[in-house]
């Protein structure tokens, strides 16, 4: 566990020292309070105006348009730069939380109320799925994807734990409405946040887009046609529908079991978010593996473990220590799930299949809180908890070894894919072209002051830029500096000239290397991008700054 600890500063400093993944996971923490405040905040206003029952149909309202919409809402990142649709999500949300904040403290009607707030939680279904199409695009390498995963983990689990207590700390003081108006100001910062990360341009840019309908149902064809990511969406799906039970059965253990009162439900719904929180020393080992069933696997174990102990020997301090291992099981299991799906889905579909997934969330959490009523009915909470800890493990049984054949499988190079995406020259460029391209790159380390290329010499090889800076002259006086995203050497490949440059690194640099055959095959042998070639080509041999 100590080595564990001690890999955390690391696993944050690769994050938060890309720039562009910083801004994305601090926006993403925001995201998070608001999403967890304002959701506490009506409940709390829906139940004192009609109690438990009307507390309960706020939950659906809310819920079933955004299960609705999800899937729609993700086609937005496959049409769109993913970097442009989260600061358009986080607009929306803003809106829509600001609309209720106005209604709440303005004494206005309730259903005007509970519309506006179903508006801001349909809007948060935007979110996840454009973070998860944008996030491999800015990875520098392929364990800082699993670290932004894991950094993402940890987000959540805090504001599973943090985000309540601030709602109630606003609850107390002004109501509902004052929880409404600073989370909508929560969502405007991170709106800011993200306006300077626009992402890659869109798979298949500058072709008519289809209805948003008709791509939706692309995107249901493409999760049935392939058994690897439709199994990984069901179970990852799953598991809200243990979590939507659970929001009900803090209720009943507390009260009902527990005898502690009302307030202890907020305290076990904490006490799960905390063992998330503690799961990070655990899910930091995630980081740098190849192989992520084993992870996954054990996480469902502990989980059921976890519920069999508590359904057994429901006296408080069990409650405390289960639902903290829970949480924590559940921060593994949902960190290797999402990681898996985002290698073996479609790089160019990524936004709609986690559109999908959003949408199973938001229908797992509604399916979660009538599945536990009916339990407890059936045979007391300790059944219920007891259903509740099979759920995920009963799922993942389903799937049997094809779960374990995905993890051997999985390699599919998504950071390779989302730099070469990233770069005009290979936008145009099929998924399938895309992904031979990238497991053709050769990683290459650059320590500065290296020169990479020189003037002169022949040209063998293109260079994409992962990480650091690389500095561009001529010997007519021109430079210019290069950073990631961008790549040098393809006009002595395109021309059969000498190198017309010298690249030299500036800082420490990251890059990857594309051979001259495997470049020029891809490049010329497409139309746009032979286009967008002869366009780079001409802009940098003309005046101006140096290129290659």
């Amino acid at each position: 566990m100590t080595a564990y600890l001690g890999r955390i500063p690391a696993v944050l400093g690769s994050v938060f020292g890309n720039p562009e993944l910083r801004r994305v996971e601090l926006a993403f923490a925001g995201f998070n309070a608001a999403e967890w405040a304002v959701w506490i905040a009506m409940i709390v206003y829906a139940y004192d105006r009609g109690g438990a029952t009307a507390a309960g149909l706020v939950a659906l309202v809310q819920l079933v348009p955004a299960a609705v919409f999800a899937p729609i809402a993700s086609t937005l990142g496959d049409r769109h730069r993913p970097g442009r649709v989260l600061v358009w999500g986080y607009v929306a949300q803003a809106a829509g939380m600001g609309l209720t904040a106005a209604v709440l403290l303005a004494g206005g009607p309730a259903p005007i109320a509970y519309a506006a707030a179903a508006v801001a939680a349909t809007a948060v279904t935007i979110t996840r799925p454009a973070q998860a199409a944008l996030v491999p695009a800015l990875a520098r390498r392929p364990e800082e994807l699993t670290a932004a995963n894991v950094v993402s983990g940890w987000i959540e689990s805090l504001s599973m734990l943090l985000a309540p207590a601030l709602a109630g700390v606003l609850l107390g003081v002004s109501g509902p409405g004052w929880v409404f108006a600073v989370m909508a100001v929560v969502a405007v910062a991170s709106a800011v946040l993200v306006v300077p990360v626009p992402g890659p341009p869109p798979a298949g840019v500058g072709d008519a887009p289809a209805a948003a309908l008709a791509e939706t149902a692309e995107s249901l064809r493409l999760v049935r046609g392939e058994p690897a990511v439709r199994l990984l969406v069901l179970l990852l799906g799953a598991q809200f529908v243990a979590i939507g039970a659970l929001d009900v059965l803090y209720a009943e253990l507390a009260i009902g079991v527990l005898d502690r009162g009302d307030a202890w439900a907020g305290y076990l719904n904490a006490i799960f978010g905390l063992g998330g929180t503690l799961g990070i020393a655990v899910t930091v080992a995630l980081v740098g593996r190849r192989r992520l069933a084993p992870a996954l696997v054990a996480a469902l174990a502990v989980w059921l473990g976890a519920f069999v102990v508590l359904g057994v020997e429901p006296v408080l301090a069990t409650a405390i220590a289960m639902l903290a291992v829970a949480g924590a099981a559940r921060n593994v299991f949902d960190v290797a799930g999402r990681t898996l799906l985002q290698r073996v889905a479609p790089g160019e579909l990524l936004a709609r299949v986690f559109g999908l997934l959003e949408g199973l969330t938001m229908g797992g959490l509604a399916l979660g809180s009538l599945l536990a009523p009916a339990l407890i009915a059936l045979g007391g909470a300790e059944l219920a908890l007891l259903g509740v800890g099979a759920l995920l493990p009963l799922a993942a049984l389903l799937g049997g070894r094809r779960l374990l054949e995905i993890d051997r499988e999985a390699d599919v190079p998504v950071v390779e894919i989302g730099l070469l995406r990233s770069l005009p020259l290979f936008a145009p460029l099929g998924p399938d072209v895309l992904e031979g391209l990238a497991r053709s790159l050769e990683a290459v380390t650059a320590p500065a002051g290296t020169v990479v290329i020189r003037e002169g010499d022949g040209g063998d090889r293109f260079y994409l830029v992962a990480d650091g800076e690389i500095g561009v002259s001529r010997s007519d006086g021109l430079t210019a500096t290069l950073r990631r995203g961008q790549g040098f050497g393809e006009i002595a490949l395109l021309r059969d000239v000498p190198r017309t440059a010298t690249c030299t690194a500036v800082t420490d640099a990251a890059l990857y290397a594309l051979g001259k055959d495997d470049f020029l095959t891809a490049v010329t042998g497409h139309p746009r991008a032979a286009e967008e070639a002869a366009q780079l080509v001409e802009a940098r041999l003309a005046p101006g700054p140096a290129g290659p």
